[in-house]
């Protein structure tokens, strides 16, 4: 009665009863590239900012910085940088504070072609007491 202990011992140790350690990345990869378009597709989409109504002009366009603000001027007077509301009274000195450490005193406006003359020039001269020296106005192209 001789029992083969490893004919059974065998049986079990089959090679597809294993598991396996790796993970497939192959989900994964399919995830994110459906991820990448979507995003690729909405990121056109989406608008930053305050919705204005820019003027149309035949000019040069204007080499800008990455540290160059934008003040933006909406069709009811409302002033916004960045996203945060400014009032006509604290602009001067709000900018005075902004531009304390600041190099290069520039800022661009976007005024909507909707806004009084008269008003964005008073707010160039607030910009001006503040102490910027460059004031560039943004325009949409003819």
């Amino acid at each position: 009665m001789n029992i083969n202990n490893n004919s059974e011992i065998d049986q079990f140790n089959d090679d597809s009863s294993q598991t396996f350690s790796e993970i497939n990345v192959t989900p994964l990869v399919d995830v994110m590239l459906v991820l990448l378009i979507v995003f690729m597709v909405t990121a056109p989409l989406i608008q930053h900012g305050v919705n204005i109504e820019l003027p149309k002009a035949s000019t040069k366009e204007m080499k800008t910085n990455e540290t160059s603000l934008i003040l933006v001027i909406t069709k009811d007077k409302e002033l916004f940088i960045n996203k945060h509301k400014f009032n006509m009274e604290n602009l001067s000195e709000k900018i005075k504070v902004i531009y304390e450490n600041k190099n290069s005193k520039d800022i661009f406006i976007k005024a909507d072609s909707n806004v009084n003359y008269g008003f964005v020039i008073n707010v160039m001269a607030e910009l001006k007491n503040a102490g910027l020296n460059q004031i560039g106005l943004v325009t949409l192209p003819k």
